[in-house]
């Protein structure tokens, strides 16, 4: 069970460190975007949707590293149901029509754990940068006003 849990240990620090890499190189072009002082509708509703699917290709990496353990591992019959899998337990859907063998059951809850913590720190991110275009928006009403 120890040596489980060492590899839950590191499954969850590749993890946070993917999540730190891309979530720095979303936020940086998010805030480095000539979108975000402008305070017109579309520009703001491009870089929203550009920062929801950075913040989503960063958790689809995360979920495919999960995965391909579970499948060198031969926990899963093959890579597609180990992707599969990986997705419903990482985002705690859970529907429980795939289960790990007995022995690496473990992994399944830390990675749930894990997926909750980085949505979490997703939606941090993303509140940081509509609150920038939000005090923005603010203060472009308010010089523009006699």
């Amino acid at each position: 069970m120890l040596t489980k849990l060492l590899v839950a240990g590191c499954l969850l620090a590749g993890t946070v460190i993917i999540h730190a890499v891309g979530s720095m190189a979303v936020f940086r072009s998010a805030m480095g975007s000539p979108a975000l002082p402008d305070t017109r509708f579309w520009p703001g509703a491009r870089l929203l949707i550009r920062t929801a699917v950075g913040i989503i290709l960063i958790h689809l990496v995360e979920i495919v590293v999960w995965a391909l353990f579970y499948w060198w591992q031969e926990c899963l019959p093959d890579l597609e149901s180990s992707i599969y899998f990986s997705g419903v337990t990482y985002a705690t859907v859970g529907y429980g029509d795939l289960l790990l063998p007995k022995e690496w059951r473990l992994l399944a809850s830390v990675e749930a754990l894990t997926g909750i913590l980085m949505c979490g720190w997703s939606t941090g991110i993303f509140f940081v940068i509509v609150n920038v275009m939000q005090k923005t928006r603010i203060k472009e009403g308010m010089t523009s006003v006699p």
